[in-house]
């Protein structure tokens, strides 16, 4: 079990420590079933209740709860809580999750014209396609397939069963979960009289540095441009992003978003679980959507949408929805008022 001091958890991440700076920590996790070797977290005012009797052996806090919290015990007092633990799960991440050894596995097929960066890791049964390139540190885990001509960026890190299609470019630092399919053909046919000729896709996807990408997500390449993804986007499982899009930076997107081809979003925007966005249109910056909502038109002014039935702003769309719900008992009441006129 591996075991850090408090100490040196906040010599490293910064906050003010209040308690021992020797406390032992075996584990981060909530306030909720925490024990006394838990280092926990309090960013969400809804579980303030949960504070003192929680067990954790210290809780990371806001200013505001200083107090609070030294009244329970260790604390770690830090402007964003909810950043500083983001960053003590990376800190313990680095130091718990096995390192991949650098060098190709004897099981690996690694074209002679692939180009491999310093202290690459190719893991069991990956294929490495000709003319691929392979950034420095990069990991590439069993039975991933790499491209030819397809670029992966130093530091990332693709999970076990990705395929990454040819003549696509992956930046620095990203992370690709299992089963991704990067690359693979757009849903492009034209139609004849008797079934359907494909359309070549041409195209290739291009992303850029710090994504990461949840498992059993497809990025189709393009038909003729490519499909572009740019830095810092996070995207959940099971996304579907069709040929021609272009996601703008450190958009997110939650599990079963479908975006059709040939759509742009904007930068920092946010797409709730299983909403649908239609093609050709166009999201600018800052648009925020609500899970499960069907987005038919472009997106002009950056605010919160919602709906299905369509989406419009969310307070119009909330207007809406609390009178849909009293719509049977005023057809009744006019059903009433009709007769008595009638």
């Amino acid at each position: 079990m591996f075991e850090a001091r408090l100490g040196d958890i906040v010599a490293d991440l910064g906050g003010e420590l209040l308690g021992p700076a020797e406390l032992a920590i075996t584990r981060i996790g909530p306030l909720e079933g925490a024990t006394p070797s838990t280092l926990s977290f309090l960013a969400n005012p809804r579980y303030r209740s949960q504070l003192q009797a929680s067990q954790a052996g210290c809780v990371i806090v806001a200013p505001s709860v200083r107090d609070e919290a030294l009244q329970r015990g260790a604390a770690i007092v830090a402007d964003d809580p909810y950043l500083y633990f983001a960053r003590a799960t990376q800190w313990w991440a680095r130091r718990t999750r096995p390192a991949s050894p650098a060098g190709v596995h004897p099981s690996a097929v690694v074209d002679a014209t692939a180009v491999l960066g310093a202290g690459v890791s190719i893991a069991p049964l990956a294929v490495i396609e000709a003319g691929a390139v392979i950034g420095d540190g990069a990991e590439i885990g069993p039975h991933t397939v790499v491209g030819a001509r397809a670029r992966i960026g130093a530091g990332s890190r693709l999970a076990a069963n990705v395929t990454f299609g040819a003549d696509c470019t992956l930046g620095a630092r990203c992370i690709l979960h299992g089963g991704v399919v990067i690359g693979a053909d757009g849903f492009g046919f034209a139609p004849t009289l008797h079934g359907w000729e494909k359309i070549e896709q041409l195209g290739a996807v291009r992303i850029g540095d710090d994504v990461e990408i949840g498992a059993n997500t497809c990025i189709d390449r393009g038909a003729l441009d490519d499909t572009v993804i740019e830095d810092g986007v996070k995207l959940d499982n099971l996304i579907q992003i069709g040929h021609n899009v272009r996601i703008g930076a450190h958009t997110a997107m939650a599990g079963c978003v479908a975006v059709a081809g040939s759509t742009r979003i904007g930068s920092r925007c946010t797409i709730g679980g299983a909403s649908s966005i239609v093609g050709h249109i166009e999201l600018v910056d800052g648009v925020h959507v609500s899970a499960c909502t069907l987005i038919t038109r472009s997106i002009h002014q950056p605010g919160v949408y919602s709906g299905a039935f369509p989406f419009d702003d969310n307070k119009t769309w909330e207007k809406n929805a609390a009178t849909l719900r009293q719509l049977h008992t005023m057809r009744e009441r006019l059903r009433a008022l009709e007769k008595k006129q009638s």
